[in-house]
């Protein structure tokens, strides 16, 4: 799955001519939203920012406003299979020719713009902005809508947002989010602004947490009281909660929702239908479960390949997997316990860590585990990390169901959500609805 190729030019044109050492530059996208009218000021904003869980966290306050009668649009980044998903209506990845028309207005509004001179205009900041003219378009009453990367520094601070979720933080882009996790902390939680009304969080570190706190009372003026929610606290249906790590952002989802709908003085979803929307929430590529076809006569194109697991057979039979976005040391830790709870372990373990990921971490956690590594064609993704001479290297294109099935009955899949979204474009995986309002 190429992302890129999927996408109209407009969202990963500067991107893709950016110079080397270039960043986002986010007052030609403050410029861009201006010609384009927004952000409106009738549709407010739910930002979710974090460094792990923000596209479970943006799903699940989505449901929840959504069960309370609202027309919700969902901008995630990166999506899950590709650019269309990125932008959702109560749920429902917006269609090709949706996203190409949206395309079309922003490049007429980009030709609005001086050319650029020392930065770009990001591809998830100008996801952002399709999302918020769909919403516009639609009439949607609000909006959710996760940072790509950061928070005072990402697009999403444009929209002065109306209540900010902050999920976890740890050391992912320190030296360029901050050079510590208090710094990262504080410029995720930055992403509030005048017009934020609620902040919630959920256990952070103390020295984090109080950056965090710092961050949020500068850019409001000190008006608004930040509000830590402890595993459990926000009383969300224990039994309609995803496992593993992604509990957490799934409470803190929820709760962000309830008190986005308090501020503004909505209704609180009625509990029926909460519970009903709910339940219906799917989460592709977050421990999710998929069942492949493995017929007696498939064989796999000639190449090196990873040994199959103790559950391989020549036989007709399924392979199951489980996909999950984990990048670092606890989510690869609790991906495997999952796994081990539902199959007593995986067959083989395919994962896909670039340079800046956790990859020590997660060899640590996948000791004694068969592991094949994959490597993403992106120009900006390294693959150079040592990895213990066990492990065999594939190239991400390699990828397919019947790479997968040969690696046995049961294989976990596990690394960035570009990658988890490549296997699940290769199986097919149903990832058009997340929830049914």
């Amino acid at each position: 799955m190429d992302v890129v190729a999927q996408a109209p030019g407009v969202f990963f044109r500067e991107w893709l001519r950016r110079g080397a050492g270039e960043r986002r530059d986010i007052g030609r996208a403050a410029d861009l939203l201006a010609v384009l009218d927004l952000p409106a000021p009738d549709t407010p904003v739910l930002a979710v920012v974090g460094s792990k869980g923000k596209g479970t966290c943006a799903t699940y306050a989505s449901a929840t406003l959504a069960a309370s009668g609202a027309r919700v649009v969902t901008v995630t980044s990166p999506g899950v299979r590709g650019p269309r998903d990125r932008i959702r209506l109560s749920g429902n990845a917006i269609g090709a020719s949706d996203l190409a028309r949206l395309a079309d207005q922003l490049d007429e509004a980009v030709r609005h713009l001086p050319p650029p001179r020392s930065g770009y205009l990001s591809p998830s900041g100008l996801f952002l902005a399709a999302g918020a003219l769909y919403a516009r378009d639609q009439g949607a009453d609000l909006l959710v809508l996760e940072a790509g990367m950061g928070g005072r520094g990402d697009e999403v601070s444009l929209f002065d947002p109306a209540a900010v979720a902050l999920t976890t933080v740890f050391g992912e882009h320190l030296g360029v989010l901050g050079d510590t996790v208090g710094q990262i902390a504080e410029e995720k939680a930055g992403a509030a602004g005048p017009g934020t009304r609620a902040s919630v969080h959920g256990p952070l570190e103390a020295g984090v947490e109080a950056a965090a706190h710092a961050a949020l009372a500068a850019r409001t003026g000190g008006g608004v009281r930040p509000e830590r929610l402890e595993p459990g606290e926000a009383g969300a249906p224990d039994s309609l909660l995803p496992e593993g790590l992604g509990r957490s952002a799934a409470e803190l989802g929820y709760a962000s929702a309830r008190r986005l709908l308090a501020v503004l003085g909505r209704a609180q979803p009625e509990p029926e239908r909460l519970r009903r929307v709910l339940a219906s929430v799917r989460l592709p590529g977050r421990l999710s479960h998929h069942v492949l076809d493995r017929p007696a006569d498939r064989s796999v194109a000639p190449g090196p390949h990873p040994s199959p697991g103790p559950h391989h057979s020549a036989g007709t039979g399924p392979t199951e997997l489980i996909v999950d976005s984990a990048i670092e040391r606890a989510g690869v830790a609790a991906a495997l316990e999952h796994a081990r709870r539902r199959w007593g372990g995986p067959d083989h373990v395919l994962v896909c860590l670039p340079d800046h990921k956790d990859v020590s971490g997660a060899v640590d956690a996948l000791a004694g585990e068969r592991v094949t590594a994959a490597e993403l064609p992106d120009a900006h993704l390294t693959f150079s990390a040592e990895l213990p001479a066990d492990w065999v290297r594939v190239r991400a294109e390699e990828v397919t169901p019947d790479l997968l099935t040969h690696l046995g009955r049961r294989v976990l899949v596990l690394g960035t959500v570009y990658f988890t979204g490549r296997v699940l474009e290769a199986i097919g995986a149903d990832t058009d609805s997340l929830f049914t309002p």
